[in-house]
């Protein structure tokens, strides 16, 4: 009797890669693939990791990956928090705790983003830090601000956000609702190392940060009207809502309009850009 194959973080990643159909992740399917599931050029675009480096990961000559590139590739797999924790494991890190700031995003997070092909959305940690967006949040706010990793408090404290600062009183706004958001995913997860970083950077190197945060204000940052200078369209009035999604603490922004109003004619436009380059054909 032959023993079972051990599990290896290689080959767990190699099943979940060709387990994972390419319309799960937003891809088109259809026509002849030649490997079952996503290619590892696929896996890699995803989670922002050279092809070649997936390639080693799999076959085991590279075996020792950072958490954060095992969050990367579990948020590019889709995976459930269990199976997050599983391949955690098999890279040797402990299981992420619910002391630590969750960096994943549910399946259902995942096909809510996916399937909301008219209306940019994006999803941030408790950090605000980007963990993915749809193609119309790409359109709309470009592709700095459509990065995995991209900081929101860091951008509207030191600039990187373009189009939202339109007037002096709508940054301070801004920047007080970010900082109270903040406040209260600080007291949830007071170890966390990125969120520790985080704070002492901005504190120590932003006075406004500091000023703001020694007030003390703590409350969930919902909704706010926002203006927009996008380069093609111009001034864009939305509404900015802001969900909050259980699992993973994961805060959804989504940016809609009145139907009939000019931000809902921007969008209109916006959506009929991104289907025309989805429906080019493939090199």
């Amino acid at each position: 009797m032959q023993d079972a194959p051990i599990e290896t973080f290689g080959t767990r990643l190699r099943e979940l890669r060709e387990r994972t159909q390419p319309e799960e992740v937003g891809l088109r399917g259809g026509g002849r693939r030649r490997v079952p599931g996503l290619r590892r050029e696929e896996l890699a675009a995803f989670a922002n990791l050279s092809a070649d480096y997936v390639t080693r990961l799999e076959q085991g000559s590279s075996m020792n990956p950072s958490p954060d590139v095992v969050a990367a590739i579990g948020r590019a797999l889709h995976l459930t928090r269990l199976e997050m924790n599983l391949l955690h494991h098999l890279a040797g890190h402990a299981e992420p705790t619910d002391l630590e700031v969750p960096q994943f995003l549910s399946p259902g997070v995942h096909r809510l983003i996916d399937r909301l092909h008219g209306t940019p959305v994006a999803a941030y940690d408790a950090t605000w830090t980007l963990i993915a967006a749809n193609d119309m949040w790409r359109k709309l706010r470009g592709s700095a601000e459509s990065q995995p990793g991209y900081n929101l408090v860091r951008a509207v404290f030191l600039g990187g956000s373009d189009g939202d600062f339109n007037t002096s009183e709508y940054r301070e706004r801004l920047q007080r609702s970010v900082v109270a958001d903040l406040r209260i995913a600080a007291a949830r997860y007071p170890t966390d190392s990125r969120m520790q970083v985080l704070l002492r950077e901005m504190i120590s190197s932003n006075a406004a940060f500091a000023a703001i945060w020694a007030q003390g204000q703590a409350r969930p940052f919902n909704a706010e009207a926002k203006q927009l200078d996008h380069p093609e369209l111009g001034e864009i009035w939305l509404d900015c809502d802001v969900l909050t999604a259980a699992e993973g603490d994961t805060r959804l922004v989504i940016y809609t309009a009145a139907p009939g109003s000019p931000g809902d004619a921007a969008l209109h436009t916006l959506a009929l850009t991104v289907q025309a380059r989805a429906d080019e054909p493939a090199l």
